[in-house]
C-alpha cells in the first residue's frame, strides 16, 4: 500500500469540528477500533524485547513472506497462503511498526523524530524471529518494500532462494512527494500524523487501495480483510512514512552489494506497475545480476500476487526446486 493522497482526507471543516479533547478521543477510539476489528492472526514472538507478529500456516519447506509499505501479514493470508499451505510452511511477518509488530528501537516511536528502521535492521529482526520458529534455511518472498527487506535478508542472513514481487531494489530519480516528506519529518509526525489518524475516512483508504491495484481490480473481500485501518494508527503512519522516505540511501548502499548474491532469485513484475516501475528496478537489477529469473507480467500493476497468483506460485515452486 501507499499513503499517496491521505492528507486530502483531512478537511478544514473536520479540523474546525474537532477540538483538542475531541480530537484526542477520536484518535484513541479509531486506533482501538482498528485493533479490535483486526487482531493478530498468529502468535506474538518476543525477539530481544520486541514483539513480532508471525502467522504460521501449512506444512512443507519454510516460506517466509514479507509485506510491503503500509501493509501487514493479512496481505498474504487473504489469498496466497491458502493457495500454498498444502505444500509450504508459510510464515508471514508484520514488519516493524506495522500490523502487530513493535519497533526495533523505542526512540523510533517518538513523535518528534524522523528516524526509522533500515531494511537491514528489519531483516535482522525478522531473521531472529524466524530463528525461534524456523526449521531450516527458508525461501524468502517479499512484495514491494518487503522485497527490499528480503534482499537485505539475503545479503546478511541465510536464505535458500528469493521470490521478489515488484520490489524496490534500485536507486530512483527524484523524491517521493510532499505527503511522505511532511509525515516523515519530526514536525509532521507530531502534528500531521494525528490529524490523518483522526480525519481520513475509510472511503479514502479504499480509494487509495484501488489506485495501488490499478489497472487490476481489487479482489472481492480484500478491503474487508486487509485491515487498512491498522495503517491509520499514529505509530504505523509514522513508521511507514519514515521507513519509506528514508529508503533511498539504503537502496544505494545495497546496490553496491548485489553482486555478492549467489542464491536463486525469482523476480516478478507487472509491466503496468507505476508505483515501482519495472524499467527502474527490475531491468537494472537483472543487468547487475544476470542470473535473476525475471518474469514480466503484461498489463499487470503493483499487486502481482493478486492479479497473477498462478505465476507467483510457479515462481515459488521454481525457487524451491532450485
Amino acid at each position: 500500500m501507499t499513503r499517496r493522497g491521505l492528507l486530502k482526507g483531512g478537511t478544514l471543516a473536520g479540523l474546525t469540528a474537532l477540538g483538542g479533547g475531541a480530537l484526542s478521543r477520536r484518535i484513541r477510539a479509531r486506533e482501538a477500533g482498528a485493533e479490535a476489528a483486526f487482531p493478530p492472526e498468529g502468535r506474538i514472538l518476543d525477539v530481544d524485547g520486541v514483539p513480532v507478529h508471525a502467522v504460521v500456516r501449512g506444512t512443507g519447506p519454510d516460506l517466509v513472506m514479507i509485506h510491503g509499505a503500509s501493509g501487514n501479514a493479512r496481505e498474504f493470508t487473504f489469498d496466497l497462503i491458502p493457495r500454498l499451505q498444502d505444500r509450504y510452511r508459510c510464515i508471514a511477518f508484520d514488519r516493524p511498526g506495522l500490523g502487530h509488530t513493535g519497533r526495533t528501537d523505542p526512540a523510533y516511536d517518538a513523535a518528534f523524530t524522523s528516524r526509522a528502521e533500515s531494511p537491514g535492521e528489519q531483516a535482522g529482526l525478522l531473521a531472529r524471529a524466524y530463528a525461534q520458529i524456523g526449521t531450516g534455511t527458508p525461501l524468502v518472498l517479499g512484495h514491494s518494500f518487503g522485497g527490499t527487506v528480503a534482499l537485505a535478508w539475503a545479503l546478511d542472513h541465510k536464505a535458500r532462494a528469493l521470490v521478489l514481487l515488484a520490489p524496490a531494489a534500485m536507486e530512483w530519480p527524484g523524491g517521493l512527494g510532499t505527503t511522505y516528506a511532511v509525515t516523515a519529518s519530526a514536525p509532521g509526525g507530531a502534528v500531521a500524523v494525528p490529524l490523518i489518524t483522526a480525519l481520513v475516512p475509510d472511503a479514502q483508504m479504499d480509494k487509495i487501495t484501488r489506485t495501488i491495484f490499478a489497472p487490476d481490480p481489487v479482489p472481492p473481500g480484500y478491503l474487508d480483510h486487509i485491515g487498512g485501518q491498522l495503517t491509520l494508527r499514529r505509530r504505523s503512519l509514522r513508521a511507514n512514512a519514515r521507513q519509506v522516505n528514508g529508503l533511498k540511501p539504503h537502496i544505494v548502499a545495497m546496490q553496491a552489494r548485489y553482486r555478492e548474491l549467489s542464491l536463486p532469485i525469482e523476480w516478478l513484475h507487472g509491466t503496468a506497475d507505476t508505483i515501482v516501475p519495472a524499467t527502474i528496478h527490475a531491468h537494472p537489477f537483472k543487468a547487475l545480476r544476470p542470473g535473476t529469473n525475471l518474469t514480466l507480467l503484461d498489463d499487470v500493476g503493483h499487486m502481482p500476487h493478486h492479479a497473477a497468483p498462478q505465476a507467483v506460485i510457479a515462481a515459488i515452486d521454481r525457487a524451491a526446486a532450485a
